[in-house]
C-alpha cells in the first residue's frame, strides 16, 4: 500500500450485497417468489436484480409499479419470508475477507454504506464476524435512501473525511451516484447485479470484475 501521505483516498466506503456478500441471487429470487405469492408479475432476472441496493420500499415500488399501496405491506412480508430462508447461507465472496484485513492493516478507514436494515446489516456483520473492520456503516433505513447522497454524507461527517479523501465501491448504479450525488469517487464492480454497460455509462474510476482485481487496484490507488 502506498505511504499515509501520498494516498489519494483514506475512507474506503463498500456496498454490501452484491460488492462484498455473494447475495444477490438470493436477493433476486425472493423478489420474484414474493410477486409470485401475491398474484404479481413476476419480474425478470434483469428487474429484480435493478433493484437491489435500493431501500425496500422502493425496491418493491420498482419491481411492482402496480401493486396498490395498501398492499406493499403484504409484499414486503413475502420478501422476508424467502429472503431469511436463505439468509444465513450467505458467502462473502472469496477474497472478501482477506482484502479488507489487507486495508484495515494498512490504516485505511473502511465503511460500509447498504440499501439493507440496520437490523440486517448488523445480523450479517455478525454471521461473518468483520464488523470490527468498519469504523462506520450506513444503512437504507437510517435516513434517504441511495442513491440520495444523505447516507455517504453521514459517514464522510462521521470520520471526517473529505469527499476528495473518499471512494465508493459498489456493484450497482444506486451505487456509482450516490458517490457522484455526494462528490465522492466511485470504483464499480462487475460480479454482483448490475451489468457492465450500466456501469460504465456511470463513469466510475474503473471497473473491476472479481475480488482479486478490487484487491490489486486498491493496492495501487489508495
Amino acid at each position: 500500500m502506498p505511504e499515509l501521505a501520498s494516498r489519494r483516498f483514506r475512507f474506503v466506503v463498500f456496498d454490501w450485497d452484491g460488492t462484498l456478500a455473494d447475495s444477490t441471487a438470493l436477493i433476486a429470487a425472493a423478489i420474484q417468489q414474493a410477486c409470485r405469492d401475491i398474484g404479481e408479475p413476476v419480474p425478470d432476472d434483469t428487474a429484480a436484480r435493478y433493484v437491489i441496493g435500493l431501500g425496500l420500499a422502493d425496491a418493491l415500488r420498482h419491481v411492482a409499479p402496480g401493486l396498490a399501496p395498501e398492499r406493499h405491506r403484504d409484499l414486503a412480508i413475502r420478501y422476508r419470508h424467502h429472503y431469511l430462508a436463505g439468509d444465513p447461507q450467505i458467502p462473502l465472496f472469496a477474497g472478501a475477507r482477506g482484502m479488507l484485513d489487507e486495508l484495515n492493516d494498512a490504516g485505511l478507514l473502511l465503511g460500509v454504506a447498504t440499501g439493507k436494515t440496520r437490523v440486517g446489516l448488523n445480523r450479517a456483520l455478525e454471521q461473518q464476524g468483520i464488523g470490527n473492520r468498519f469504523v462506520a456503516t450506513r444503512c437504507a433505513d437510517e435516513g434517504f435512501p441511495k442513491p440520495n447522497p444523505d447516507m455517504l454524507l453521514y459517514l464522510m461527517d462521521r470520520v471526517g473525511a473529505e469527499p476528495s479523501e473518499t471512494l465508493m465501491i459498489g456493484d450497482t448504479t444506486h451505487d456509482l451516484e450516490l458517490a457522484r450525488n455526494a462528490g465522492a469517487a466511485a470504483v464499480a464492480v462487475s460480479y454482483g447485479a448490475h451489468a457492465s454497460a450500466g456501469l460504465a455509462r456511470c463513469g466510475p474510476l474503473a471497473l473491476l470484475h472479481s475480488i482479486e482485481e478490487l484487491r490489486h487496484w486498491l493496492q495501487s490507488n489508495t
